[in-house]
């Protein structure tokens, strides 16, 4: 398998926190992969405040589009990496019109190949009402289907609420499908 993890949940879940403690734990070098493009002044406040609360023992790298590559490009077996989150990289993807279907399956490709460890956060954004407009629920498709393929080549799934993790990768009902 890939040496990867994946960890879902809301807005709000502490999933993001959940990860950085996995992360904290792997005693490897840390390194924070954000996808957060700096946008206005509560975005700066927000990323300072990351920045801050998870110290200088962890390298941070900023990439909004090209996630496969930088991940390519930093993965090693002596590091963990974090990244926070596949669901703003997705928002980045359709601002940019990128094609969704091939960035998805490069990171798939990407994600099972690579030679270090990684912890992708996500959103489950698919539990809650059918969105309104067209674009929402063109995106809510989109980020399902992600998840879905992320959860096919990581190694771990845990979805995280209220703080609370529940791992359902590997789990003794999908062993006993095999």
């Amino acid at each position: 398998m890939s040496g990867a993890s994946l960890v879902l949940g809301g807005a709000r879940s502490g999933k993001s926190a959940f990860a950085e403690k996995l992360a904290r734990d792997s005693g490897l070098r840390k390194i924070y992969l954000a996808t957060s493009p700096r946008i206005d002044t509560e975005t700066e406040e927000r990323i300072a405040l990351h920045l801050q609360t998870r110290g200088r023992d962890w390298q941070t790298v900023e990439e909004q589009l090209d996630l496969s590559s930088a991940l390519e490009d930093m993965a090693a077996a002596d590091s963990i990496i974090l990244v926070d989150c596949l669901t703003l990289w997705l928002n980045n993807l359709v601002f940019h019109e990128r094609d969704l279907p091939a960035e998805i399956d490069c990171l798939y490709a990407t994600a099972g190949a690579l030679q270090g460890r990684v912890i992708f956060v996500s959103n489950e954004i698919g539990m809650g009402l059918v969105p309104a407009d067209a674009l929402s629920r063109s995106f809510r498709d989109a980020q399902g289907r992600l998840n879905q393929r992320m959860a096919e080549v990581c190694d771990k799934v845990i979805f995280v609420a209220a703080g609370l993790p529940l791992q359902l990768k590997p789990s003794s009902y999908m062993d006993q499908l095999s």
